[in-house]
């Protein structure tokens, strides 16, 4: 069975399943809520606890398979943990976890938690987590997204009885927040909890958040698009920016950005050509908060546009990887900000 995030404290008020699986990228979110399985259990009589993290295809589950497979010498009953951080379990692991599966609908002393990145329709499909979900229950925990993040922010307040200023200096405090931790949740939680530490409960104010939330935002090169094809000009700037400064290569930005616009061309070309347009955001392998974009975005793109952009992403090719070229910057990064920008302008509409 299928468990929505929201709902799984009061699924777990009904009685526990003998096994989980979460998936999503989220380390907080993903920790949140298997801390609620894990205290149900321990209500239940769940006291003794084995971990297991499967890296590479060559891991031995037969360990696994044991100890799911049996009654813990220390406890009546266990939890059992798989922490598969690639998502794919391999060959062997595909059957243990069928396995494991049919020993967790049939045994009531031990409690399988699983743990695997956010689920694509790949691994939905796969024979063995159909089988876990058959057996137990799947939560999928979902990232919070950029325009909720303000909102998830004043919630969080509100658990330890603080909240920004109403009207507009409460909506600047909370922007001003969620500028700083954009795309690291857990660092997030911590910055909410240290206002906790600095203020008395009650109302914040704009200049308290500025003085105490750190800059701790981290970007993801794969959500760098989404900016882009939103026209965030500001954010894309300050998203590359950032991307620099952790580190990531030029070349794998350069690369996101191409695959864009290569992608945007192939799908205007197939719309112009009578195709509907949801066969071919379906067929390039389109879909959720980026299918909603193209559909947009792209009635108000010419493909010439694209075109150049594409002698544009071929020019920034090269002086990533040490070319020079007339009329366009010579380090990387200051490419990069402005074939995002002209892509970005190409997506807003006029």
């Amino acid at each position: 069975m299928q468990v929505p995030a929201y709902k799984l404290k009061e699924h777990l008020q009904k009685g526990l399943r003998p096994l989980y699986v979460f998936h999503g990228d989220d380390v907080l979110l993903v920790q949140e809520a298997s801390d609620l399985v894990r205290r149900r259990a321990l209500e239940a009589g769940f006291t003794d606890r084995q971990v297991f993290s499967v890296f590479g295809a060559h891991f031995d589950w037969s360990e696994v398979l044991a100890a799911s497979g049996s009654q813990s010498l220390f406890a009546d009953k266990q939890i059992i943990e798989i922490r598969i951080a690639s998502g794919k379990p391999g060959k062997e692991g595909s059957v243990a976890l069928q396995k494991i599966a049919e020993a967790a609908a049939e045994s009531d002393s031990v409690l399988t938690l699983i743990y695997l990145p956010r689920a694509d329709k790949l691994i939905k499909n796969s024979a063995w987590f159909t089988a876990l979900e058959s057996s137990g229950a799947s939560i999928a925990i979902e990232s919070v997204a950029r325009h909720e993040l303000g909102q998830w922010i004043a919630e969080r307040l509100a658990l330890q009885n603080q909240r920004v200023q109403p009207g507009e200096a409460g909506q600047r405090a909370l922007k001003f927040f969620a500028d700083r931790v954009e795309g690291n949740l857990l660092a997030a939680h911590q910055e909410i909890q240290k206002l906790a530490l600095l203020y008395p409960e009650g109302e914040l104010s704009l200049e308290q958040i500025e003085l105490a939330v750190l800059d701790v935002a981290r970007y993801d090169v794969f959500k760098l698009t989404q900016a882009v094809l939103q026209g965030q000009a500001l954010r894309v700037q300050k998203m590359l920016d950032g991307l620099e400064a952790e580190g990531v290569a030029a070349v794998l930005t350069h690369h996101t950005l191409a695959e864009e616009i290569r992608s945007l061309r192939r799908v205007k070309e197939a719309s112009q050509k009578g195709r509907p347009l949801s066969v071919v955001l379906k067929e390039q392998r389109i879909w959720g908060d980026k299918e909603r974009l193209y559909e947009r975005v792209l009635p108000g793109i010419r493909l010439h546009h694209l075109d150049q952009l594409l002698r544009d992403a071929h020019v920034v090719d090269g002086v990533v990887k040490g070319l020079k070229s007339p009329q366009w910057p010579q380090d990387p990064w200051q490419a990069l900000h402005r074939l995002a920008q002209r892509l970005g302008s190409v997506c807003t509409p006029r």
